[in-house]
């Protein structure tokens, strides 16, 4: 690279060109280069050496590199960085460039793939329990298309959604990657922009068509024009990506509204389903509850958990698996041992038939529908089996002839790598065999013809090696070289080492030559046979990857009846009313984090129905109000996707969308303070609950002034009551709601015990009718550690506002009497001063008892303290 003119520069910058805004890796020999702005971020973001390699222009060009046989690792480090990378191959060898074009002659590279955070597929750069999804947004009128896919494992889903639903939908999709078609406006931010062309409803519709050989996309379902402008925009995407080579793309799947419980973006935040508030896995609900076995079977759990049915039947259906695995601990037991051998055969399915498949990727398709085919049996001597795994045992047999090739074609445990060879197995190919053998003997020859040369010139330490560059050579120490450099000798010089000088000789090349031809040949016969595996796979993709469904089903119902008998969960009756009726409830993961501590976790019953829709409740911070809300609309949750709650029992009336309005956060990148995001999606909740939704609703109006946060409570309680109508958990600490009993008959007050003993607070996380008698606030700021100055000044002034109160009805009256903190708190402090000083003359030896308590009343009363108690 000395200058912009060389050929190799020219080269560079036009796959550069190419590559666009990835990064270009830019192979080497054994490695990817990059250069310029690319090594500086490259360099940054892996933490490597950036050095320089020529110049250009006159200044030296930033460089730096990573080896190809570990470049996995720094990809998956970049993508998750927030990078994309253009993979730049070289796609002749050295040999070939010099029979094109002489011995200068650069050798050919081209762009083989990109890669980027939605289009991934090894092993190495995915997780095993997260599924890695690629969306595409098509706007189209009124109405958004979405098309989801996971190339890992090529399922592919479809749906439309209104403008302002894009976000809860991304939300729930929770995607890698998103693409979306140029110069849209209302483009969720960090998307990237493709060609508007792509986005066709016709190019979609062929793209489909082409895609999977059909005339007619009917069998596959109702596609709109917004479903397949969305395809369209996806496909383009992925054969861009791949460079003409596509990965696993099953036939799409239409996700009808309606179909599931309905969540926004902040109501998923709010619950902590598949991440924590801190954006871990730990600490989530998918994290207390997963107890499957298999990696397919941990993403099915997490998008049943994060888009539940709405549809009754389909929920007893999997709630009629799990129970029925539940009341068996030994066949449970026996299904989990099989599961727990399983390969994730749907991504090695992916690695396949996108062209990057190896022969473990064939190893673990042959092993997990073998095991498939163990499950079938296992299952079908049960005559009772749940009409679920009924649906799903066909789907386990049927790969009987393509598990017998592969069993007869590749060995116990075949390489990830392919080039060296040695994963067919001996037996299957006789020809391959022979040429194993010519070169097996090949090299007990070579051994041979060493010790022969040792005994014909005497040489002890001469020796036979081999390397990729000479091959097969005879190597001795340089004092003995010129012995072998005399014309008769019979060995030809090749090379002269710093301490050895290494020959040839007629024999040795020829049985070099016979056991490189036949190693060539068995390579070939190899590779042969891998292509061959290939196909037959890929002929049975669709199959296969019903296969793999089927095994992820089987084991989240398995998991699901495990962590059932292990906590104590209970089957929830699913109904069609209004109804919410929960006894002994318990928040899964707060329970889960109080086991460790050895704690119990204070269960509490809900009972809504369509007399005691909505309950206001009171009590204390820290005593329990929050997590009784969650803990319901978890329960709500985990039964609609069809599992066991953490209940003593569970009546559940079908919830079509579910909103918690519960902590409170800002968001200053889009200009919103915590009140204002509170105001948002409580309004969201109001405009967009049905009578059919669940609700939880935690102090609402405490971002604001006291006279304001009480009205907005209050028009927002009775707006849930009186034009909502759903079931409703409604906390709150303002005092001032629970007249609202009195106007709302299908309102009840409900309130977190909490008592105070011997001046400390004692919180008993229990619920109980009736309306709490106050807050608490002082005794959970003393808790907290709040300075007692501090304290004793804030129960002056709620003495001061209550006395107001009542006197006047203003919840400020009173104030105005009271003198400054400072004032106050100088004045508490010259009363310490003069308690101290009176403690000091106390003489505590001499005092009688009943002097003793003459003097601890004296020292009260001149502490401002009343009673004798």
């Amino acid at each position: 690279m000395a200058g912009g003119s060389t050929p190799m520069m020219q080269q560079y910058f036009s796959l550069k060109e190419q590559a666009g805004d990835c990064l270009l890796f830019y192979r080497m020999g054994d490695f990817f280069e990059l250069f310029f702005d690319d090594a500086k971020t490259a360099a940054g973001v892996l933490d490597i050496a950036l050095t320089t390699r020529g110049e250009n222009a006159g200044e030296p060009v930033p460089m730096c590199g990573v080896p190809v046989h570990s470049a996995d690792n720094y990809l998956a480090r970049l993508i998750r960085a927030g990078c994309r990378v253009a993979i730049a191959e070289q796609v002749e060898t050295p040999a070939e460039a010099k029979a094109r074009g002489g011995s200068k002659a650069l050798v050919k590279r081209d762009i083989v793939r990109f890669v980027t955070a939605g289009t991934l597929t090894e092993d190495t750069l995915l997780e095993s329990r997260r599924a890695n999804v690629l969306a595409a947004l098509a706007p189209l009128r009124e109405e958004v298309g979405i098309a989801a896919i996971d190339i890992s494992t090529g399922e592919m889903a479809l749906e439309c959604v209104a403008p302002e639903g894009v976000m809860a939908a991304l939300s729930r999709i929770g995607p890698a990657e998103v693409i979306v078609p140029e110069g849209w406006d209302d483009a969720p931010s960090e998307a990237i922009e493709r060609p508007r062309t792509t986005f066709s409803s016709d190019e979609g519709e062929a793209r489909l068509k082409s895609l999977h050989g059909v005339a007619t996309l009917d069998a596959f379902g109702a596609f709109g024009r917004a479903h397949l402008a969305a395809a369209g925009g996806l496909v383009a995407y992925l054969e861009h990506v791949g460079r003409g080579t596509m990965p696993l793309v099953l036939p799409p799947r239409v996700r009808e509204p309606g179909g599931h419980l309905a969540m926004d973006e902040a109501t998923r935040s709010s619950l902590e389903i598949t991440q924590s508030s801190t954006g871990a896995r730990k600490g989530s609900l998918i994290d207390c509850i997963d107890r499957c076995l298999t990696g397919a079977g941990a993403r099915l759990l997490s998008e049943d958990l994060s888009a539940p049915l709405a549809d009754a039947g389909a929920i007893r259906e999997r709630l009629e698996a799990v129970e029925w695995l539940f009341a068996d601990a030994l066949l449970r037991d026996d299904l989990r041992r099989a599961l727990r051998a399983l390969p994730d055969i749907g991504r090695a399915l992916g690695r396949v038939v996108a062209g990057r498949g190896s022969p473990r990727d064939l190893g673990q398709l042959r092993d997990g529908l073998g095991e498939a085919r163990n499950l079938h049996d296992l299952l079908r001597q049960h005559d009772s089996l749940p009409a679920l795994f009924t649906r799903l045992l066909p789907h386990l047999s049927g790969h009987g002839a393509l598990c017998e090739l592969m069993t007869r074609a590749l060995v116990a445990a075949p390489p990830t790598e392919r080039g060296s060879g040695g994963y067919i197995a001996e037996g299957y190919d006789a020809s391959l065999d022979e040429l194993r053998a010519i070169s097996k003997n090949g090299r007990r020859a070579i051994a041979a013809l060493e010790q022969k040369y040792r005994d014909e010139t005497g040489i002890s330490t001469l020796k036979i090696k081999h390397n990729g560059v000479l091959g097969y050579f005879i190597e001795v120490p340089a004092r003995h070289a010129d012995k072998l450099m005399e014309a008769e000798s019979g060995f030809t010089h090749r090379q002269t080492m710093k301490d050895a000088v290494r020959f040839n000789a007629l024999a040795l090349h020829e049985e070099a030559s016979r056991i490189a031809e036949a190693g060539g040949r068995a390579l070939a016969a190899e590779e042969a046979h891998f292509e061959e595996l290939v196909e037959r796979t890929i002929a049975s993709k669709e199959a296969i990857a019903a296969t793999a469904q089927a095994l992820a089903r089987i084991d989240v119902s398995a998991g699901q009846a495990e962590r059932a008998a292990e906590g104590g969960w209970v089957l929830p009756d699913i109904r069609e009313d209004n109804a919410l009726d929960v006894k002994g409830g318990r928040h899964p993961v707060v329970e889960a984090a109080l086991a460790t501590t050895g704690e119990r976790f204070v269960a509490n019953d809900c009972t809504l129905s369509a007399k005691d829709r909505l309950w206001l409740i009171g009590g204390p911070n820290m005593g329990g109000k929050s997590t009784f809300l969650r803990q319901n609309a978890l329960i709500v949750l985990l039964a609609q996707a069809g599992g066991f709650v953490p209940a003593e029992a569970a009546s559940i009336g079908i919830v079509d969308r579910l909103f918690s309005r519960v902590g409170a956060s800002d968001n200053l990148a889009r200009g919103r303070s915590t009140f204002m995001v509170e105001m948002v999606e409580t309004a969201a909740i109001l405009s967009q609950a049905t009578d059919r939704s669940f609700v939880i609703l935690d102090e609402v109006g405490r971002g604001t002034s006291t006279y304001d946060g009480l009205a907005l409570a209050w028009a927002v309680a009775e707006s849930v009551h009186e034009t909502v109508r759903c079931r409703c958990l409604f906390a709150t600490h303002y005092h001032e709601l629970s007249r609202l009993a009195e106007t709302c008959d299908a309102l009840s007050l409900h309130h977190a015990r909490a008592r105070e003993w011997k001046g400390d607070l004692v919180l008993l996380h229990e619920l109980a009718e009736g309306p709490a008698d106050r807050s608490y606030g002082l005794a959970v700021a003393r808790l907290a550690g709040l300075p007692k100055p501090v304290i004793a000044r804030a129960k002056t002034i709620l003495d001061k506002l209550e006395k107001g109160r009542k006197e006047t009805g203003g919840l400020g009256a009173g104030l105005g009497e009271l003198p400054l903190f400072a004032a106050a708190a100088e004045a508490q402090e010259e009363q310490c001063d003069t308690l101290r000083e009176t403690l000091r003359g106390i003489d505590v030896d001499a005092l009688s008892p009943r002097e003793a308590l003459d003097m601890l009343y004296a020292l009260k009363r001149e502490a401002g303290e009343d009673g004798a108690g």
